[in-house]
C-alpha cells in the first residue's frame, strides 16, 4: 500500500510510496519526516522512529509539468469522495453525464461517481432527460489534488494544514482544462 506523500524541497507534492520505502528515504538522509502517523512506529535493531505519513526531499527534484492527473474509475470514486452523484449515498459504480451511447467519453468532466441503483436508474440517458440532476458538478483535479485525494486527504483535517494550501495553491493558477473552468476542491 503506498501511504506515504512524498513532497518536493519546495513542499510541492511528487508522489506516493511505500512505508518501508519511506523510511529508507529518511535513514539515508534524502528525505525528513514532515508528519507521521500519531500511533505507528517503525523499529529496527537500531532504529525506532515514528512511522511518516509525509515526508519532504532533502534536495529539488526537477519533474515535468503535467496539466491534470490521467482518468481513472478508481480516480473519479476518490475525487467524488465514493458519494453518488444523484443522491449522495454511497457510490461503487462510474456513470457517464453524456453516456457513451451518445457519445460521451472518458473524461474527468463527463463522469462522476454514482450508486448501482442510480446509474441503471439514468441507463443511457443524460441527467435532464432521466430528470436526475447532480449534486455537484464533475472537476478536474489538478495532479497535486489527486494525489492528495488518493491518500484520503479529502478530509482536509488529515494532513497539515500548510500541506493543503501548498498542494492547492500551486494548483489553482492552472485549474482549466481546454478552455473550460474547473469547479473548486470539495
Amino acid at each position: 500500500m503506498r501511504d506515504t506523500l512524498v513532497l518536493n524541497a519546495s513542499f510541492e507534492p511528487l508522489s506516493t510510496v511505500t512505508l518501508n520505502r519511506a523510511v529508507v528515504l529518511i535513514l539515508t538522509d534524502k528525505a525528513v519526516v514532515e508528519q507521521s502517523h500519531p500511533e505507528l512506529r517503525m523499529r529496527g535493531a537500531a532504529v525506532d522512529i515514528p512511522a511518516p505519513r509525509v515526508i519532504r526531499l532533502c534536495r529539488y527534484v526537477r519533474v515535468p509539468f503535467r496539466r491534470q492527473a490521467p482518468w481513472s474509475r478508481r480516480g473519479v470514486l476518490i475525487r467524488d469522495q465514493h458519494r453518488c452523484a444523484y443522491c449522495g449515498r454511497r457510490a461503487s459504480t462510474v456513470d457517464h453525464v453524456v453516456p457513451r451511447a451518445q457519445g460521451g467519453q472518458d473524461t474527468w468532466l463527463n463522469t462522476v461517481a454514482s450508486c448501482a441503483e442510480d446509474n441503471h436508474r439514468k441507463a443511457a440517458r443524460t441527467p435532464e432527460q432521466a430528470g436526475m440532476p447532480l449534486l455537484k458538478q464533475p472537476f478536474v483535479p489538478s495532479p497535486a489534488e489527486a494525489m492528495l485525494l488518493a491518500m484520503g486527504a479529502g478530509d482536509r483535517s488529515a494532513l497539515p494544514e500548510w500541506l493543503d494550501r501548498t498542494a492547492v495553491a500551486g494548483s489553482r493558477s492552472r485549474r482549466t482544462s481546454g478552455g473550460v473552468s474547473v469547479g473548486p476542491l470539495p
